[in-house]
């Protein structure tokens, strides 16, 4: 009798480890959706409920008004500048040091040639020059500086 038992117990046997194969494949499976869920939102390494703030623009008024430094005759740049940034800090920062960035942008204006503002290529680099000189000023000052870019909303050489 035991020599028929044994056949017996082979397919029990073969079924209780298939079962337990296929548990354990369907929980690793399942485990890993799971944890594809739930960080499926987090890929770009920032919290899903993070949303971007709204940009808030900071303007320099009054108009700055400078000689350029032309030899050939007295030329002069009149702008408007608006600084913008999406940083509370930065613009509250912005509003306390306004006089010092005032300062440094009439000193770079000044600087400027009427040839190298006739092209756009010159307008932007200048707004270049313009945004390092406002984050030099806000970092010496120990303040943020995370200062998005600076503008022209008007600009006139004569």
């Amino acid at each position: 009798m035991s020599a028929q038992a044994a056949p017996a117990e082979t397919p029990k046997k073969k079924s209780k480890k298939l079962l337990v194969i296929i548990l354990a494949v369907v929980l690793v499976g399942g485990g890993a959706a799971a944890a594809w869920f739930m960080t499926a939102g987090a890929g770009d390494g920032k919290p899903a409920a993070e949303e971007k703030l709204p940009t808030q623009y900071f303007a320099m008024e009054p108009s700055f008004v400078v000689n350029l430094a032309d030899t050939d005759s007295v030329r002069y740049l009149q702008a408007d500048v608006q600084i913008a940034t999406r940083d509370p800090e930065t613009l509250a920062a912005l509003q306390a040091h306004g006089p010092a960035l005032r300062n440094r942008l009439l000193l770079l204006f000044g600087q400027q040639l009427s040839t190298s503002l006739t092209q756009r290529s010159g307008k932007e680099r200048l707004q270049e020059k313009a945004l390092a000189e406002v984050r030099a000023v806000l970092k010496k000052e120990g303040a943020p500086d995370k200062v998005d870019a600076v503008m022209f909303t008007s600009l006139v050489t004569q």
